[in-house]
């Protein structure tokens, strides 16, 4: 039951919203939401066309375009839909949004909530739209400018994306922030959280010279376990420069570890937010694991500041091209960090325990899917160990040199924009001169491979054949299969041990 999306139906939408401007005043049982939007119609896209913004849940206060209050025959509104039937012939124009809220009541845990006195947001892959009527899609990149109201007392702290413009008292105990974030994103990358933490202070300077402030803020009392986090933080800082020539862009990045948060923790732009157990370790009681844990997941939520945040996804389907991809930055780092050989022992032992069943079972899909009717139940060891070892066989495949000529030229091309899979795929090619078009089947094409090895030894002739048979069986949803492009790496052993 339910709508199924299917890739082949992707239509880019007939508006974008460059700008956003957000206005909280929040309260437990009644937040209002101000969000004033620059709304552009697209180049031959008929000045009649309506725009429909999505939502869920909210309820609808008031509603102007250009400073004039619209009238009831001008739009229709649901708690999920706003449809604007008569918009303004100009190209571009400005719309306002009233929304009100229930931040206590939101036991979802998606969109903004508030949970152990903390307000919070989650906004992947559709949780905006609990905010505010808005074009939720990961293709409308938007400048946010975001001001936070809230009392004092109850939330000392407000935080949003981007950098700290200003900050004031405002009447009756009330006090305001102001976040700007220069960087065009995606909805699902909004974050907000206001309340009372604790904070764990630092900084980096980056590779051309800028200081960073850097924040962990975690509930009070629970500070001295944020130690380590913080080490790891810089070590990824510091390696995504060297490995990759990605240098942070903001004058800040903050952390934020709750205890009450749905997902493990999420990339926001410059505000990302954790479940306080991939953040939090006592020496005294926290294993090696729990160490390697915290880094790794450090390391993938900041690592998607280019991978994910700066270049987005063009659509849920693509969701490989920021999570497959992370995922093997996150595997380098933790290789180079520790021991690669144990690393790489762990990454194949996940794969065959999780990714290999999937491939296996009523549920195979591609590493890029071609329909869905919930994204959330994507998020899978396909999508991101998958995902992250077909990257790996790029850089196997055309070695160490070319491989970083394909990330900086596709960094080059795509920083700013939505991008896709062949996107990807064709930054590789024109920067190593290959041809990828057969090996893209790893990402259309659902199924483990099976190889089947026998080799013969001609002394005479002092000859080695090797002979490989692959073979890739049915899944659910493809009963006949292409053969994938594998890159093989062996090599001969004497009988003292010696290559």
């Amino acid at each position: 039951t339910g709508q199924v999306f299917k890739l082949e139906d992707y239509r880019p939408s007939d508006y974008l919203i460059p700008e956003t401007s957000l206005v909280f005043r929040l309260s437990p049982g009644a937040t209002r939401v101000t969000a004033t939007l620059t709304v552009e119609r697209r180049g031959g896209v008929a000045a009649s066309a309506p725009l429909v913004l999505d939502g869920d849940g909210l309820t609808l206060i008031g509603i102007a375009i250009d400073g004039r209050e619209l009238q009831p025959e001008d739009y229709a509104a649901t708690p999920d839909e706003l449809a604007i039937l008569k918009p303004p012939a100009a190209s571009r124009f400005e719309l306002v949004l009233e929304t009100e809220i229930v931040p206590a009541r939101n036991e979802a845990l998606m969109g903004l909530y508030r949970s152990s006195n903390v307000y919070c947001t989650q906004c992947e892959a559709e949780g905006f739209r609990r905010i505010t009527y808005f074009l939720d899609r990961p293709d409308i990149l938007s400048v946010y400018t975001v001001r936070i109201e809230a009392r004092r007392e109850e939330a000392p702290l407000l935080l949003s994306n981007g950098n700290p413009v200003e900050t004031g008292a405002v009447a009756d105990g009330w006090h305001y922030a102001v976040w700007h974030d220069p960087f065009p994103k995606p909805s699902y990358l909004f974050a907000l959280v206001a309340g009372n933490l604790g904070k764990v202070a630092d900084s980096f300077t980056t590779l051309s010279g800028r200081k960073v402030e850097l924040g962990i803020y975690v509930e009070p009392g629970k500070e001295r376990l944020a130690g380590y986090a913080m080490d790891a933080l810089k070590r990824s800082m510091k390696w995504d420069e060297d490995a990759f020539g990605r240098e942070y862009d903001l004058d800040v990045f903050n952390i934020v570890a709750v205890s009450d948060f749905n997902m493990g923790a999420m990339e926001n732009k410059g505000l990302n937010i954790f479940n306080d157990k991939y953040v939090l370790a006592d020496e005294e009681t926290a294993t090696d694991a729990d160490f390697a844990n915290i880094e790794a997941i450090i390391a993938h939520e900041y690592f998607h500041n280019w991978t994910g945040n700066r270049i987005t996804c063009r659509d849920w389907f693509q969701l490989c091209l920021k999570e497959g991809l992370t995922v093997y930055r996150d595997h380098e780092f933790s290789a180079d960090q520790r021991s690669r050989a144990v690393k790489r022992i762990a990454e194949v032992r996940t794969l065959r325990a999780h990714q290999f069943p999937e491939d296996q079972g009523p549920l195979a899909h591609p590493v890029r899917p071609r329909r869905y009717r919930e994204i959330n139940n994507f998020y899978t060891a396909t999508v991101y160990e998958k995902g992250s070892e077909v990257v790996r066989m790029i850089r196997t495949i055309l070695g160490a040199g070319a491989f970083r000529a394909g990330m900086n030229l596709y960094f080059e091309r795509h920083d700013g924009e939505a991008a896709t899979i062949e996107d990807f795929l064709k930054a590789f090619e024109d920067a190593s001169g290959r041809d990828l078009s057969q090996f893209a089947l790893w990402y259309h094409q659902a199924g483990t491979p099976n190889l089947t090895v026998s080799s013969s030894h001609n002394a005479g002739t002092k000859e080695f054949t090797l002979e490989i048979e692959q073979s890739v069986p049915p899944t659910p949803s493809e009963s006949r299969k292409r053969l994938m492009h594998i890159p093989l790496a062996f090599g001969l052993v004497g009988a003292g041990g010696k290559p």
